[in-house]
This record gives structure tokens, sequence and C-alpha cells, in this order.
């Protein structure tokens, strides 16, 4: 399997055999149930897994939802993802666990969805200066974006153009995180650093090549 999906716990710190304090932040990646088996020589033309995670209540589940879970012999899961999988191929209903894809000491990507921070200027969107000070004849201009390029031609705003806008909730990758300790007995991943989004998030975990 290459990857799992989790919840963002919290954070904490540990200890390595050196003494030295590693912050960390704790994920309960899992426990995972195979819901679908994708097959590249099936209907569906390429290699996946698709995972469900957390539970549903049945009534808040749609019926087509609920006949996809009924088919695959588990109870309605909150959250589905797919992931490609290497190796043996799972079979429908199996459960799979934290210490069945990770190892401590490993290096893997977690993806989520960050926290949203609403619309914001170009100050704290972007870390713009704003156009001089006061002591220059401006009064209102310490955080305007000031100019952004050419009028009359092209008259249009360019692509890619940095304003003020909405900031966050979108999803982030982060990549080279060290596995620091796995606590199978609680389905618990303790990851060296932080992780994008809030606590109770759902996060993707993914294992490097």
């Amino acid at each position: 399997m290459s990857g799992m999906i989790g919840k963002k716990v919290g954070m904490t710190s540990i200890f390595d055999v050196a003494g030295n304090n590693i912050p960390c932040t704790v994920i309960k990646a899992g426990p995972n149930r195979v819901v679908q088996v994708k097959q590249h020589d099936g209907r569906d033309g390429y290699n996946a897994v698709q995972l469900g995670f957390g539970a549903r209540k049945k009534r808040r589940t749609s019926k087509a939802l609920n006949g996809h879970f009924q088919a695959a012999g588990v109870l309605p899961q909150r959250v589905l993802k797919e992931f490609e999988w290497n190796g043996e191929v799972p079979d429908v209903g199996d459960e799979i666990r934290v210490e069945d894809v990770f190892d401590e000491g490993e290096m893997i990507d977690v993806a989520g969805t960050s926290k949203g921070k609403g619309f914001q200027g170009v100050v704290r969107r972007h870390g713009f200066h704003g156009v001089n000070d006061r002591t220059h004849g401006q009064h209102n201009r310490e955080r305007a974006p000031g100019s952004i390029g050419a009028s009359s031609d092209p008259s249009r705003v360019i692509k890619g153009m940095r304003m003020a806008g909405q900031m966050g909730n979108a999803r982030v990758k982060i990549k080279n995180l060290d596995v620091a300790r796995i606590i199978p007995e609680h389905d618990l991943l303790l990851v060296r650093g932080a992780v994008p989004g809030p606590i109770n998030g759902v996060i993707e975990l993914f294992k490097q090549d």
C-alpha cells in the first residue's frame, strides 16, 4: 500500500536516544478499510485501492454510497480516498493498520487542507511592504499593493498577479517528513515537524518511492 488516511490529533514532543527534544505531530492513522480494488486489466483501467476512514451513520449516507459500502461488506465510512497499491493485491473488506504500511525512521509525504484565514490583503498574504510611509505625504497607503503593471496595453490584469484574496483553505503537501515513532496499539503515528490543517482535520499519508 502506498498510503493511508489519517486524522491530525495535535502536537507533542519526544526525546531521542541522544536526549534531544523533537517536536512531533500526532496523527491517528487508520485503521482504514478496503472498500474497492481497481485493476488495470478491469473496467477501471488503472491500479488503485479505495480506502475508507472514520465511522459514518447510515442514515446520513446517500443510498448510492450505502449500496457501495454494502457491496464491500463494510460499515459506512466518512472519508474515501484512492491510493496506488504495490505488491500483493488486498482484498475488499481488509483492515489496513499503520504498522502494515509505515516503519519508524522512513520519510513520508503528508497532504491536507490548510487552515482558512479569510480574505487578506497583500501585506499579510504576500509580504508586501506598502507604498512608502506617512513621512512622504502618504497617509493611507501603508498596506496598499501599489502599481500592478501595464495600463492601456494589454488593458488587463496579468495572470498570477499577487493581489488581495482568500488566504489558506487550500490543499498543501509537505514532503520529506520523518516518522519519529509508531504506537500501533493506539493507531498513532508521530511525525517530526508540522503538517497542514487544523486539529481533527483529515490528512493523507504517502510512502515515498
